[in-house]
C-alpha cells in the first residue's frame, strides 16, 4: 500500500476510544446468497499492523516508536472465524543495519515476533511473517539474491517446525524491474526450503506494488508464471485498493462493481498459469458503495477456484481513526465492513 509509511510518525495516531463495538444494524445475509458456487477461502482474516510502525526510527523504542498486535484483537477475530493475521514487521529491526542481513537476529525484536506468532498459532490460527520493507533494506534497494536467500534462510530456520506459519516474502516492491523482483523472490524460496521449512505455504510479491489490477501490464505476469517451489506450496501475493489511483487513501470507491472489475486479469492469468493467489491486502471505504465492491471482489474470489485466501488492511493497536482499520473495540469500519463485507464470506 503507497501511504503506509507516511502513518507511521506517532504524531497521526490517535488513542483508541473507549466505546464498545456495536454491530450495523444493516444486515449482510444477501452478500453469500448472491454469490452461489463459492468455495470458502482457505485463509481469511486481517493485517495486524504495528511492529512495522515509526519506520524513520531505528531501532526506536517498543511502546513509543512502534508495538506489537494486541492479543485480544486476536482473540477477537478469531472467536468469530477468521483464521489468518498478517504481521508486518521492519526489516531494519530485526536485522541492524551495523551488521547487515546475513548477521545475527535483534534478539528483542525477534522474541516480540515470536511471542505474537506463537500466540496466533497456538489457537490453530495462520500467522503470515513478512519484512514491510518493499523490497529496500537501509535506504537502498535490496540487490543480492545471496544475501536476500540466506536471510530467509536463517529466519526460516526459526519457525521451521511450525506449521502455522505462513512465509510472506516482502511487501509490495516496486520502481524495480519484474524480472529483478522475481529473482530475489526465487531466491527466499530457495532459501526458505533450504532451512528445512518443507511444510510451510510461502506468498511471493511482484514488483508496483504487487497491484492485482496492474499485475499484467507492470511485467509480472510476464516472469512470476516461472515462479518454482521443490514443495508445490507456494502462493502469489496481490494487493488491491478501490479508490480511483488504487493507493487506498480515499474512502471513496470507484464503482459497486470495482472490486471484481480490478481482480478479472490477475484471476484469469492465474488460471492460465495454474498458479494459486492470495488478496494479501484488501481495503475500502466504509459505505454503500465500497461495502458492495467489496463483497463483489470476495465474491469473484472465491467463485474463481484461484484465491486461496484475503486479509483486510488492517486491524493494529495504533490506527486511531484511520477510515479501513476494523481494530476493535472501536476502529472505523468495524460496525460496518466487519459484519457486511467481510463476515459473510467466512
Amino acid at each position: 500500500m503507497f501511504f503506509k509509511s507516511s502513518l507511521f510518525s506517532l504524531a497521526t495516531l490517535a488513542a483508541l476510544v473507549s466505546a464498545a463495538y456495536v454491530p450495523s444494524s444493516t444486515s449482510s445475509a444477501t452478500a453469500p446468497e448472491a454469490c452461489p458456487s463459492a468455495t470458502k477461502f482457505k485463509f481469511f482474516g486481517v493485517n495486524e499492523s504495528g511492529a512495522e510502525f515509526g519506520n524513520q526510527n531505528i531501532p526506536g523504542i517498543l511502546g513509543t516508536d512502534y508495538t506489537w498486535p494486541s492479543p485480544s484483537s486476536i482473540d477477537f477475530f478469531t472467536d468469530k472465524g477468521f483464521n489468518t493475521f498478517r504481521i508486518p514487521f521492519q526489516l531494519e529491526r530485526l536485522s541492524p543495519p551495523a551488521t547487515g542481513l546475513t548477521g545475527a537476529f535483534d534478539s528483542t525484536y525477534l522474541g516480540g515476533l515470536q511471542t505474537i506468532v506463537d500466540f496466533i498459532t497456538g489457537k490453530g490460527a495462520f500467522a503470515v511473517i513478512e519484512p514491510h520493507n518493499f523490497m529496500i533494506y537501509n535506504g537502498a534497494q535490496i540487490t543480492s539474491t545471496s544475501d536476500f536467500g540466506t536471510w530467509w534462510q536463517n529466519l526460516a530456520t526459526i519457525f521451521k517446525d511450525n506449521a502455522n506459519v505462513i512465509f510472506d516474502v516482502i511487501n509490495e516492491p516496486h520502481d524495480m524491474p519484474a524480472s529483478t523482483v522475481f529473482d530475489l523472490n526465487q531466491a527466499a524460496v530457495n532459501g526458505i526450503r533450504a532451512s528445512g521449512a518443507t511444510s510451510q505455504l510461502i506468498l511471493v510479491e511482484g514488483t508496483s506494488w504487487t497491484g492485482a489490477w496492474t499485475w499484467t501490464t507492470s511485467g509480472n505476469g510476464d516472469v512470476f508464471g516461472n515462479i518454482s517451489d521443490p514443495n508445490d506450496n507456494i502462493a502469489i501475493e496481490m494487493h488491491q485498493y478501490l479508490d480511483s489511483d488504487g493507493s487506498g487513501t480515499s474512502e471513496t470507491c470507484v464503482s459497486p462493481t470495482i472490486g471484481a472489475e480490478r481482480l478479472q486479469a490477475a484471476t484469469d492469468w492465474l488460471k492460465a498459469h495454474n498458479l494459486k493467489g492470495f488478496l494479501g491486502e484488501l481495503g475500502a471505504g466504509s459505505n454503500d458503495v465500497c461495502i458492495s465492491a467489496v463483497q463483489g471482489a470476495l465474491c469473484a474470489m472465491q467463485q474463481s477456484d484461484v484465491w486461496i485466501g484475503a486479509l483486510w488492511w488492517a486491524a493494529g493497536p495504533w490506527w486511531g481513526d484511520y477510515f479501513q482499520s476494523i481494530e476493535p473495540p472501536s476502529g472505523p469500519s468495524l460496525s460496518q465492513i466487519l459484519p457486511q463485507a467481510l463476515e459473510p464470506f467466512l
